[in-house]
């Protein structure tokens, strides 16, 4: 693993709702949360890769995602288990609501990579 990533205990709650506020970050989760591990060139469309790297930094030092190198890339994986043990429900709640909310689902569509 790479480092800064924070031990469970460490994940703090602000730092995982503001990384989650972003709807790019975001829709990262939510794909993450659909389909696992995947690798991080493969998630967003249309975004820099000094973009997705400051993304990919947010997620992981607020203990919301797991980075880990495989090759020329970075293999990122969400962190469930942690967060449903730090707060229980809130991931759920958090990926249910941004389905729920038509703007939301239609903010984070525009970021799925479509290949």
């Amino acid at each position: 693993m790479l480092e800064n990533h924070p031990s469970r205990e460490a994940i703090r709650l602000e730092n995982v709702l503001a990384a989650l506020g972003n709807p790019m970050r975001l829709a990262v989760i939510a794909l993450l949360a659909e389909e696992g591990e995947r690798s991080c060139g493969t998630l967003l469309q249309g975004v820099s890769k000094s973009t997705l790297t400051h993304h990919w930094r947010v997620l992981r030092d607020s203990g919301v995602i797991w980075q880990k190198p495989s090759g020329r890339e970075n293999l990122l994986s969400l962190r469930r288990d942690d967060l449903d043990a730090r707060f229980p429900g809130l991931l759920d709640a958090l990926l249910r609501a941004a389905v729920d909310d038509a703007v939301t689902r239609q903010a984070l569509q525009a970021f799925y990579r479509t290949e």
